[in-house]
């Protein structure tokens, strides 16, 4: 079986139309990622985005090169196929998130192209599309409608809109893209920016707003608080942040504190995510994918995801539309999906990532 040869971590940046706002402080005005390349003993070379995120994962360019320094010298040799061996590598290391999941995918993709096929071939898709969403960042609201116009016209017909830092503004904003898109779906993100004292007023308005779900309202820490939002049904919550792992899956789930979980392949790889998947099933919750806001080529790898058995709801595949450029083809939406088949054409274009490395 072929093993692990090489290991090549490679910077990159990709602008962005306009500056994404989220939480309570947190912006991105370009991707500043690592494009990670795995080569095995028999030639194949398997891909995937890394995307650190310093404010969620506490991860930089930096931290992801180190990480990959510590990790390198234990992965090298292994068999591709001896996923038991590489991921007890990676569990003993905690954190750095995204460098784990991004080693994964990438592995996943190395044994995929040793096979002599593609991601898409031997991740076979339990239903033929997935209704896609896009993330509208904070924003005044000239700004939010020319965002949501774009997508719009690109075939995006869910929004998920970030709130928390002002109530008013928040109904506001809603009621904007309510006049304008009278056809969109809505639901929010809030960010852990809510106290638990205020967070059912807040819902409540959400809800008669007509949003469809919100996503982690409550800080982390707000554990039994969460568990009381929930029981309150006012909305269907959205576990993200407190569920960064299958540790924190399975806390969640035994405490009952969400409704939908938003997988993000990008900081838990292939086997992690599927993993929570089977664990979210069992519990019979509803799930959605996440792309956390990559370029078009993170965006494909994750979709694969979307078509698994047991994700049900709109998945966040759309970010690339806020990129200016990329080096994957991702395909079009037709009125508002995303179809398996469609995935097909997708690859990785090594020309076209040239022009964004970083030195």
């Amino acid at each position: 079986m072929p093993s692990i040869k090489r290991i090549t971590p490679r910077p990159f940046r990709l602008p962005l139309k306009g500056t994404l706002r989220w939480g309570r402080a947190s912006e991105l005005a370009a991707l500043e990622h690592v494009l990670l390349e795995v080569e095995l003993s028999d030639g194949a070379v398997g891909r995937a985005e890394i995307p650190p995120r310093p404010t969620i994962y506490g991860e930089t360019i930096s931290t992801v090169q180190a990480a990959l320094d510590y990790l390198t010298p234990q992965l090298l040799g292994l068999e591709a196929e001896d996923t038991e061996a590489i991921q007890q590598v990676l569990n003993q290391f905690p954190g750095h998130l995204t460098t784990k999941g991004g080693l994964d995918i990438a592995l996943w993709d190395a044994w995929a192209q040793s096979e002599g096929q593609t991601l898409w071939q031997i991740l076979e898709p339990h239903h033929s599309r997935v209704q896609v969403s896009y993330i509208l960042g904070i924003a005044d609201e000239a700004e939010m409608l020319a965002d949501a116009q774009a997508v719009y016209q690109a075939g995006v017909r869910v929004l998920k809109v970030k709130v928390g830092r002002d109530l008013k503004g928040d109904l506001a904003r809603i009621a904007a893209l309510r006049e304008h898109f009278p056809d969109i779906k809505l639901y929010a993100d809030a960010n852990e920016t809510l106290p638990p004292e205020e967070a059912e007023t807040y819902l409540r308005l959400w809800a008669e707003a007509g949003l469809l779900y919100v996503e982690e309202p409550l800080p982390i820490a707000e554990v039994l608080a969460r568990k009381r939002l929930r029981k309150a049904a006012i909305l269907p919550l959205i576990a993200d942040d407190s569920a960064f792992t299958l540790r924190d899956l399975w806390r969640e789930a035994q405490l009952d504190t969400y409704d939908i979980l938003n997988l993000k392949p990008a900081r838990t790889g292939y086997t992690q995510t599927l993993q929570m998947l089977a664990l979210n099933r069992a519990e019979g919750k509803r799930a959605m994918v996440g792309s956390q806001a990559l370029s078009s080529f993170g965006a494909y790898q994750t979709a694969l995801m979307a078509f698994q058995e047991g994700v049900s709801e709109p998945c966040e595949l759309a970010f690339h539309l806020k990129t200016e450029g990329g080096f994957c083809n991702f395909p079009p939406l037709k009125d508002g999906w995303l179809y398996w088949e469609d995935l097909a054409s997708c690859h990785f274009d090594p020309q076209a990532f040239e022009p964004y490395t970083l030195s």
